[in-house]
């Protein structure tokens, strides 16, 4: 199988790890994959990255210096040069502003696409009013849609009615994070609450700030560590120490190994407002973590079964979250109990293998109906 795989940046993004991971699993197993990163400035793969895959970043086919008009329709000659030159069985997008990108490069081009939205569609607030509109044009064009919630399907079919077939396809777990054993408590002689992700205000992070705070003299023997960049960064700065946490509250930046720091902690928490299929929960559940987490639209829900595998508060809910938070942190045996069952709950529903299985699937429906357009073309 001959895969063109489109991607934005390749950074420390969700987005990029699964794209990374597919891309290196497909090649390992002897497909022809090329990754190409669309952003228009040239960069470097922030995750592992199997030798055998292409990786062609497309700045390294534009132009110089233009406004955005004359980069963005360079782009677009760029990729649908590429879609000719490579003739691949199958083009896979990730992101939807790459996503719109490839439906208009592809235009008349008879190869088969799959386009894959990676957050929650009803509730990102990354995609302006035009995009949204383009998204709602050019998505029925697609041969398949994917999203990575049950959730997210028929409020984004009310959203883009007229989508040929709309999929779900969840994150994989990394093959190399299923080798690692689980978790085992105790660790440190000091406790680490953790949480990890870009400092963005969708994370929340502030609220778990002020929550830890408020419980941090009942636990003097727990630290909060949030791993991350982002523009919001000075501001959890200040206020961690307008709350006097400078101590207690760490901001250590970005990790390239999350899972030997999430392998430190005692139990993580995921605050966010919106997510996608949040790649960290269910890493630090694979790893044997006891988790927390706001039931935020979409994947926490589905992750953790509905709340059997972690502790599930509403969303917005900062007063179930700071006793939920209160319970996980005072019962060693409650933390032990869940980091045992969500470790092998993930691991058996989001092995790579499984994964792979559910994508093989999808692109067999998406060069089925391409191959049955060409036919009634033809006639």
């Amino acid at each position: 199988m001959k895969i063109l795989f489109l991607a934005s940046s390749l950074n420390s993004g969700g987005a990029e790890r699964v794209a990374t991971t597919l891309a290196s699993a497909w090649a390992d197993r002897g497909d022809d994959i090329t990754l190409v990163s669309t952003y228009p400035r040239r960069g470097e793969c922030f995750y592992p990255l199997n030798a055998k895959v292409k990786l062609v970043w497309i700045a390294d086919r534009l132009p110089g210096a233009g406004n955005r008009a004359s980069v963005t329709l360079a782009k677009l000659r760029a990729l649908r040069q590429m879609m000719r030159d490579e003739e691949p069985d199958v083009v896979i997008s990730f992101l939807t502003n790459v996503n719109v990108m490839a439906l208009l490069a592809r235009t008349r081009l008879r190869v088969p696409i799959v386009v894959c939205e990676r957050t929650s569609p009803m509730a990102a607030t990354n995609s302006g009013f035009v995009l949204r509109q383009l998204r709602r044009v050019l998505y029925p064009s697609a041969d398949v849609v994917t999203v990575q919630a049950d959730s997210s399907v028929e409020p984004f079919k009310r959203m883009v009615p007229g989508i040929r077939r709309l999929e779900v396809v969840s994150n994989p777990l990394p093959e190399g994070l299923l080798q690692r054993p689980h978790a085992s408590l105790p660790k440190l002689a000091r406790k680490r609450l953790m949480a990890m992700g870009r400092l963005v205000p969708a994370k929340q992070f502030d609220v778990l700030i002020e929550v830890f705070a408020l419980l941090a003299p009942q636990f003097p023997d727990w630290d909060l560590v949030i791993w991350g960049e982002g523009p919001v960064r000075d501001l959890l700065l200040k206020q961690i120490s307008a709350l006097n946490m400078e101590e207690r509250i760490a901001l250590p930046g970005r990790t390239p190994q999350p899972w030997d720091e999430l392998a430190k902690a005692e139990a993580f928490a995921l605050t966010s407002s919106v997510e996608g299929f949040p790649n960290v929960l269910l890493e630090a559940m694979a790893l044997g973590l006891p988790c927390i987490a706001f039931d935020c639209p979409s994947g926490p829900a589905e992750m953790t079964r509905n709340g059997q595998d972690a502790l599930l508060v509403p969303l917005g809910d900062v007063a179930g979250l700071c006793k939920g938070l209160e319970q996980l942190m005072q019962d060693d045996e409650l933390r032990k109990k869940l980091g045992k069952r969500g470790a092998e709950s993930v691991r058996q529903r989001y092995a790579l293998p499984q994964i792979l299985e559910r994508w093989d699937e999808i692109i067999r429906l998406a060069t089925a109906g391409s191959s049955r357009r060409e036919a009634h073309d033809r006639t």
